[in-house]
């Protein structure tokens, strides 16, 4: 009580050995004393109940513990066909990380697991993550990225490279407008995702992004006979690619220029 814990907790066994609330204190303090200036710890949502042990310990030892950010994620559950696969570790029944990447890729196992905030349980679907379908959100987001390369790619071959210094006053269509309000958004965001702490606003806003993208792109055509409309488009192709690759590299998935 006198650490804010409700009640004493062990800390050895009787056995000699440690809890692993012993290991976690020792790892803060380690971490404390070597200077760090924010520590930020994600658990799940069944260690909600160890994190204030582990922080009373170290106010215990005369440590500071404001810098300590903890994240409480909730449960992960893979469903296959609209049903839960189910897992026990009791029975040696559960699917690893590794094999889930060997399922469905690298890419879409690090997309699926923060595109929900740590507040939400995440259904994780099997079927959908190994769609090569607009579906498929990564999906979605990466043949966006490879569609606009092979536009500046196009561009190329029919003779406009030289768009830099375009006339941007031409672009005036709605859906361009929309295309570039999201585009604006992109720090914002970024300051969002630091201040929270949760990537998902950044997977969130690079779906809003390649959406708002792909509308423009059913409507309007990118090189046209019109060769100043179309450098001007070119340069906001080219300024929307750069915004979603850099943001798929934020989150550490590919940005494949063709598919």
């Amino acid at each position: 009580m006198q650490f804010a814990a409700e009640k004493d907790r062990a800390l050895v066994k009787n056995t000699g050995e440690p809890t692993y609330r012993l290991p976690d204190i020792a790892y803060h303090r380690e971490k404390i004393n070597r200077g760090f200036d924010l520590v930020i710890d994600i658990f799940g949502a069944d260690h909600h109940a160890t994190y204030p042990d582990v922080k009373s310990a170290l106010e215990a030892l005369g440590l500071d513990t404001t810098h300590i950010k903890v994240l409480i994620h909730q449960f992960v559950t893979l469903t296959r066909g609209g049903e839960k696969v189910k897992m026990s570790t009791r029975k040696a029944n559960f699917v690893t990380l590794d094999e889930l990447m060997d399922l469905a890729g690298t890419d879409v196992v690090r997309y699926f697991y923060i595109m929900r905030s740590m507040d939400s349980h995440l259904n994780f679907d099997l079927e959908l993550a190994q769609k090569q379908t607009d579906e498929n959100p990564v999906f979605y987001l990466q043949y966006a990225h490879a569609r606009m390369c092979n536009i500046l790619i196009h561009s190329t071959e029919k003779g406009i490279s030289d768009y830099e210094k375009a006339d941007l006053s031409l672009l005036t269509e709605p859906e361009i407008i929309k295309l570039i309000e999201t585009m604006i958004e992109f720090g914002d965001v970024m300051d969002l995702c630091k201040n929270s702490l949760e990537p998902m606003h950044l997977t969130n806003y690079l779906y809003r992004l390649a959406t708002a993208f792909h509308k423009f792109y059913s409507v309007h055509r990118v090189v046209t006979d019109d060769v100043e409309l179309s450098k001007a488009r070119l340069q906001l192709i080219d300024a929307v690619k750069i915004i979603l690759a850099n943001g798929l590299k934020i989150l550490g998935v590919s940005a494949p220029e063709r598919m």
